[in-house]
């Protein structure tokens, strides 16, 4: 008595059926135990057209076909699943519900379909239908013995297996079979008439494309449209390199403690909105200064967009005016220091504070602690600068904000209350 070895043991043994098998056994016809691989549309036809040419299965024919061509024509490409359908498929491909039913049964056992779901003829009971089943879903696969054949190595098994790469006699098909689909065809050679009875091709509109230089040199082709190149789009702020956005970035930081109602814009925004004083070379505490004047006596929901259109708008203000003279309590104040040369003189240009002493700016502060109108004066004529360094910032800073707030802070040499400061 001869005992079966190899693969023929792995068939006899029932808990054990062959993958390579055909007709493929009803155990290894589900979709969670099939050896054969998913597929798409495309790929299943062309292994479903090889499964039949190589008579691997007695009844399989060009019913079997165009059957597989129906199901292939209602399948998920992605997945390759397809509704049964068994009397539409009847219908389309003008066969019996019988021999559809044969043919499918054909498919299963070629390893090129698997039950994804049975169908049911329980009632569902739905709403409004007297009766209603469950249909039966396929799933397109590619049994083993196809790839096998066709040279392919696969990663993964079962249904989620895919081919991953050839092997050497897989190589020399695909190659061969490259040759084959660059051979002319047979078709029979075209009359070759005489251009004299044709008229002649009408001139369509050319292109001005250029060439591309491959001698070696730079090899860029710069696009046609140069509509956009040449200018910059109004309104539009200039590009900035990121170590300059840092920088704003630090500069908004500063600020944003010493503006109230800038306190919760973020940082981003607000050097965005910054940067136009930013440009002027204004530092943390002239910007400071600036936005006291632009928001008094409000918060604005979204500083940074009042920023940016009260600075646009300021920007688009023109002058009306000229120079106007510096007021009287001024002119008495730099005329109570005693030099006749003048910060300010009313007949004459402003020379600016680098010729005043010590003693007189110690003067000039101390009369600016009881007057502000001194320092709205020079902030009028001297520039904002220049006021600065003659007054201090801090005693600007109160004259701004209690001109435009009307918030008294302490004055110099009056004790301060820690709340306020």
């Amino acid at each position: 008595m001869r005992h079966p070895n190899g693969a023929a043991s792995c068939c006899a043994s029932p808990s054990c059926p062959d993958p390579d098998r055909i007709p493929v056994p009803r155990i290894l016809q589900e979709l969670d135990t099939t050896p054969s691989r998913r597929a798409r549309p495309p790929a299943w036809l062309r292994a479903v057209v090889w499964l039949v040419e190589a008579g691997l299965h007695r009844r399989a024919g060009a019913t079997t076909l165009a059957v597989a061509r129906d199901l292939a024509g209602r399948m998920d490409y992605r997945l390759g699943f397809v509704l049964y359908d068994l009397e539409g498929t009847a219908t389309r491909c003008g066969v019996s519900v019988a021999t559809v039913k044969r043919h499918v049964r054909v498919l299963r056992e070629l390893g090129a379909l698997v039950w994804r779901r049975h169908g049911s003829k329980r009632n569902l009971h739905l709403s409004g239908r007297r009766y209603a089943g469950t249909a039966t879903v396929y799933a397109a696969t590619i049994p083993p013995v196809y790839d096998s054949a066709m040279g392919h190595r696969l990663e993964g098994a079962g249904h989620e297996a895919r081919v991953c790469g050839l092997t050497d006699a897989g190589r020399e098909r695909a190659v061969e079979a490259a040759r084959v689909d660059s051979r002319p065809v047979g078709n029979s050679p075209v009359e070759n008439r005489s251009p004299g009875g044709r008229a002649p091709h009408s001139s369509g509109p050319r292109h001005n494309v250029r060439t591309a230089d491959v001698s070696g040199r730079v090899n860029y082709t710069p696009r046609t449209n140069h509509t956009s190149r040449g200018r910059a789009t109004p309104g539009r702020a200039t590009r900035r390199s990121p170590l300059r956005v840092a920088r704003d970035i630090a500069v908004a930081r500063q600020v944003r403690p010493l503006v109230a109602w800038t306190q919760h814009e973020g940082l981003r925004r607000l050097a965005y909105a910054l940067r136009p004083l930013i440009d002027r070379g204004l530092d943390a505490r002239d910007i400071a200064a600036e936005l006291c004047g632009l928001a008094p006596g409000w918060r604005p929901v979204r500083p940074a967009a009042w920023i940016t259109v009260a600075l646009a708008r300021d920007r688009e203000e023109p002058v009306a005016h000229g120079r106007t003279d510096p007021p009287g309590a001024f002119r008495r104040a730099v005329a109570d220091a005693g030099e006749p040369w003048a910060v300010v003189c009313a007949d004459g240009p402003s020379y600016g504070v680098e010729g005043l002493t010590r003693e007189e700016v110690v003067q000039l502060r101390s009369a600016a602690a009881t007057d502000p109108g001194l320092v709205l004066a020079a902030l009028e004529n001297l520039g904002e600068r220049d006021t600065r360094r003659l007054y201090t910032n801090r005693l600007v800073d109160e004259v701004l904000l209690y001109e435009f707030t009307g918030a008294q802070r302490g004055r110099t040499g009056a004790r301060r209350d820690p709340d306020l400061t």
